[in-house]
């Protein structure tokens, strides 16, 4: 089960930082094993001729042991990526991660975006003799504006 508190339903574009928490609790009687947290910051893309709104914006973390907030980016130049966490998460326990994010000017507004932030849990299980994957998510959606 995930939360997601503090993203607004819009943002302005530009070098604001909105920071929210995001909450991701096991609900399972079952340990959660190859437990891995990532967080992510863009938009779904619905039509040919719309992107996604990842490339344009920043995302953050509060390092706790370092007390600095840390850069998350992917190879392709996406915000977000893996976050420090737990290899296992016990029944009722949670992963916290206070996060911030701004998208740049430089984000043409030229469709509207379906834009979200948040966190995704995946672990690995075992069902019916099968491996099998499955996640949770802590997301919460917004739009960008000009100002």
């Amino acid at each position: 089960m995930g939360r997601a508190v503090g993203i607004p339903a819009s943002i302005a574009l530009g070098t604001h930082w909105t920071t929210y928490t995001a909450t991701l609790t096991n609900t399972s009687a079952k340990e959660l094993r190859s437990f891995d947290v990532s967080a992510d910051l863009g938009s779904y893309v619905y039509n040919e001729g719309e992107r996604d709104l990842s490339p344009y914006g920043d995302l953050q973390y509060w390092d706790t042991s370092q007390r600095a907030w840390k850069t998350l980016r992917r190879a392709n130049g996406n915000a977000g990526a893996t976050l420090p966490a737990p290899r296992t998460l016990k029944p009722r326990e949670s992963v916290h991660a206070q996060l911030r994010f701004r998208v740049r000017k430089d984000l043409p507004l030229d469709h509207a975006y379906d834009a979200f932030t948040g966190l995704t849990g995946t672990f690995a299980d075992r069902y019916h003799g099968t491996n099998c994957t499955s996640d949770g998510v802590a997301l919460g959606g917004f739009s960008p504006r000009e100002r």
